[in-house]
């Protein structure tokens, strides 16, 4: 993957080469994991949102919790959230906010959003277990035909803010397990809502389904309207989860917490929509294997995602298919999945689809890290961690 780093513009694309020991390429998240001072939280659990009417949807404590830590709802959605000072990025779990700023991602916000472009090496990999595969030949990212909704239903692009600026991530579509056929549940990548061992929760987040659906070019998203550019709608996060690993080890370079970079989000719709879940508007919703084959039982995995650095803009949705190898970064932490891919930026997050344990298409990983210099990207195996961190965002929803 060229130059996978947080995540892209199309306006910035400075690449920056640096060496990395035992696999001699530069592991870069795809979404910025930012500088700050706080220290190592508890719980890895996250919450919530409030409309414009102030009312609170997930916890009921939300009023407090801001109130707590001196923020004023009508002040924080005037602008009140850029203020990314040490003291006022929240980083404990229980502290994560995502009120509703109605229409704020705009169509040009949403085309626009930024890569911070901070590439930096992963630093010695020595720690491999003996185990990592050759790295794979690069496999060519093909476009998604459009309309991207009858190809992919599941798939869509995650905006949210960070003290560097706008970005984005890929995000997908899971199914509820306490909510079957009328699941609110997205996957992405952990490092696209936390910043880890240095930061706090990013602010603003929020997923589109099927951003661009037709695909319209670049030139003309300029005069696009918000319903060309999001068809779906907008879906703010109101609960978001991580796993405790990232928030304590996360960081820029793809060695940090890389093993554990996933997280679910549930949302909900910026304009409180017709009263359907998130799976019946889009129509579809993928399972999750948590025991999904070895590496060597599987025959190949679809990566699908919004790749925003060169030769790519972001505005339109890719996919790499390929049979994954593994990568291991260290000792301590469970191998990667690796594939062969030239997708770029902005894909992170996005969801790797292959045939889980029960021989059906589910969820087995997602985009969290890859080179420099371009050809390959590697996403987490999801085992007990990850199960937790989902079942509890689904539990949280129930109740």
């Amino acid at each position: 993957m060229p130059s996978i780093r947080p995540p892209f513009t199309a306006r910035r694309r400075h690449r920056t080469v640096l060496s990395a020991v035992a696999l001699a390429s530069v592991l870069v998240l795809t979404a910025t994991a930012c500088n700050g001072d706080d220290q190592a939280s508890g719980s890895p659990s996250a919450a919530a949102s409030a409309s414009d009417s102030g009312k609170i949807q997930i916890p009921g404590d939300l009023l407090d919790r801001l109130k707590q830590h001196g923020i004023d709802l009508d002040k924080w959605k005037n602008g009140a959230w850029k203020n990314w000072d040490k003291n006022d990025w929240l980083r404990e779990a229980q502290d994560f906010i995502n009120p509703i700023i109605e229409g704020l991602w705009d169509p040009d916000r949403m085309r626009d959003a930024q890569d911070p472009d901070r590439g930096v090496a992963a630093g010695d990999l020595s720690g491999d277990q003996g185990v990592t595969d050759p790295e794979p030949a690069p496999v060519d990212a093909k476009a998604v035909a459009a309309k991207y909704h009858a190809n992919v239903p599941e798939a869509g692009k995650l905006l949210f803010d960070s003290p560097e600026g706008s970005m984005v991530c890929s995000a997908t579509v899971v199914k509820d397990p306490a909510h079957p056929g009328k699941s609110n549940l997205v996957w992405t990548a952990g490092h696209c809502v936390h910043a880890g061992k240095n930061g706090g929760w990013y602010r603003n987040i929020a997923f589109v389904p099927s951003y661009n659906d037709s695909a319209i070019p670049t030139s003309a998203l300029k005069t696009a309207t918000r319903e060309q550019v999001a068809p779906y709608g907008v879906w703010w996060g109101d609960w978001a989860q991580t796993s405790q690993q990232w928030i304590a080890q996360g960081g820029p370079t793809g060695g940090d917490g890389a093993a554990y970079d996933f997280a679910v989000i549930h949302v909900t719709p910026e304009k409180g929509g017709s009263g359907k879940s998130l799976e019946e508007t889009v129509g579809g919703a993928l399972p999750v294997d948590f025991a999904a084959p070895a590496v060597a039982d599987v025959g190949s995995i679809t990566a699908t995602g919004y790749p925003a650095a060169e030769p790519f803009d972001g505005q339109k949705l890719y996919q790499c298919a390929d049979k994954p190898g593994r990568l291991s970064l260290t000792t301590a932490d469970p191998t990667m999945y690796r594939i062969g891919c030239t997708m770029t930026g902005g894909s992170s997050g996005g969801g790797w689809v292959a045939k889980g344990s029960d021989g059906k298409p589910a969820l087995v990983s997602n985009t969290s890290i890859g080179p420099a210099t371009s050809g390959w990207l590697a996403g987490p195996h999801l085992g007990d961690v990850a199960k937790g961190v989902y079942e509890s965002v689904s539990e949280k929803s129930a109740g």
